[in-house]
């Protein structure tokens, strides 16, 4: 359990009995949270995600099933306990079999109740090794979206089952992974991340697996490899997607047999690593252009972990920025930096294609370029436009291609509409419509200039 109290969402329509159960549950030390309906515990845990759900399952309007299932695709690692007068045991079964953790008919025990919540909360719970909040330092966040991704991740680490995070680019999957391996049991070993896109193929190999002195031009001496480096520990394989398929055999092997050979070597080494793998690449479209195996595929992806892109959990803005911005006050020794409300604006509201790592950035160019201590909207803009954040709708990016391709031929030919007309292939007539739709006069261009 983290160290903070642990909080349950109670969810009944009978109010008196709601009451009853809460001050039951905070007695024994929780932290409860009460709706009484169906709809009104959705918008809670919209905004804030508690460890565990007990519903009551005959509600006017959305019953607990459904409040089950609605929490189900959204959140399938919240446990959720169903309570009812009316049990039967067909429901009971159904109830499990959907995923519901557990299923409580009233009048029930207090010490069953607390005994379920009890058992509910350890599915919720940091796996030795995870010491409070410590193991996801770094992944700063209040959307439910991540969260939800969090609890599944403190869930695997405690197994030593191989991971694989997709996300896009700069949404932060070696973070992720650093906090699986904080929360796990081999957090006391080496964390080592390699980005397998970044490294010739001629070189991967060696730098996996290792050498022996002589094996190719260059290797004057043994090296050790990144299996053994992280020995005991996790191996990170970033960009795993674009590893080449010659490596993917031997990395499989390795998996496979758990040893590795270092290049020039006929020895097998042990190993004892816990791979999680990350990319960008939908591996299940590389699979099908035989540009990835199938089989290291379902090595690598026992658990699949999906990291949001930054304009899904827009409700961390505001949190990542003010961080951000607070790295920097203390780099450039600027205490009293703040953005402008403008500017909070502009930055909760671009697309972000480049997710946490271009807001950084973006904050940082911002900073850097702010001659006083309130950031303006204009330099966020300016720093949004320069990592061309969004891209233009067609119609937008025509017309802009259209008007600065008119201005620079009529620039050429110094507003002589018969040349200009000429040298774009156009008539006449119809190259004044073109002018007149971009509000341009040929007598602007008169005597300008000409560009050779």
């Amino acid at each position: 359990m983290s160290s903070e109290t642990p909080k349950i969402l109670l969810v009944d329509d009978d109010k008196d009995l709601l009451q009853l159960i809460a001050m039951r549950l905070t007695a024994a030390g929780y932290a409860v949270a009460t709706a009484d309906s169906g709809e009104s515990a959705l918008a809670s845990l919209a905004v804030s995600r508690p460890q565990l759900v007990i519903t009551d399952l005959r509600m006017q309007g959305m019953d607990g099933l459904a409040l089950f299932d609605a929490i189900h695709r959204h959140a399938p690692g919240l446990p959720v306990v169903i309570l009812t007068a009316h049990g039967t045991i067909p429901e009971a079964v159904t109830a499990t079999r959907r995923g519901v953790f557990s299923f409580l008919t009233k009048p029930f025990d207090s010490k069953v109740l607390l005994d379920t919540v009890s058992d509910a909360l350890r599915l919720s719970s940091v796996p030795a090794g995870g010491r409070g909040e410590d193991w996801r330092a770094g992944i700063i966040t209040r959307s439910p979206a991540m969260e939800d991704l969090l609890a599944q991740a403190r869930r695997v680490a405690a197994s030593d089952a191989s991971v694989c995070i997709y996300g896009q680019s700069g949404t932060g999957k070696e973070l992720l992974a650093r906090a699986i391996h904080r929360s796990s049991r081999r957090a006391g070993a080496s964390f080592v991340a390699v980005n397998c896109s970044a490294i010739p193929e001629g070189l991967l190999e060696s730098e996996l697996f290792g050498h022996r002195k002589g094996s190719f031009t260059g290797a004057t001496q043994d090296r050790r490899g990144l299996f053994q480096a992280a020995e005991g520990g996790t191996l990170f394989l970033d960009e795993v997607g674009d590893m080449p398929l010659a490596i993917q055999v031997k990395l499989l092997r390795a998996l496979e047999e758990r040893v590795v050979r270092p290049v020039g070597s006929n020895d097998a080494i042990a190993v004892d690593v816990r791979i999680v793998s990350a990319t960008h690449r939908r591996l299940e479209e590389r699979i099908a252009a035989g540009e990835f195996r199938e089989d290291l595929y379902y090595r690598l992806n026992v658990v699949k972990l999906s990291l949001p892109a930054l304009s899904e959990r827009r409700e961390d803005i505001p949190l990542l920025a003010n961080h951000f911005l607070e790295r920097m006050a203390k780099r450039y020794d600027r205490p009293r930096l703040a953005f402008s409300p403008e500017a909070m604006q502009l930055l909760v509201s671009a697309s972000w294609p480049g997710n946490v790592r271009q807001l950084l950035n973006v904050v940082e160019q911002s900073v850097a370029l702010s001659a006083t201590e309130v950031v303006p909207a204009s330099l966020v803009s300016q720093a949004l436009d320069a990592r061309d954040s969004s891209l233009t709708p067609l119609d937008e990016a025509r017309r802009a291609f259209e008007r600065d391709y008119l201005v620079r031929i009529l620039k050429i030919t110094s507003g002589n509409v018969t040349q200009a007309a000429r040298l774009a292939g156009r008539n006449r007539t119809e190259f004044y419509r073109l002018l007149e739709r971009h509000a341009l006069e040929p007598g602007m261009f008169k005597g300008a200039p000409q560009l050779h």
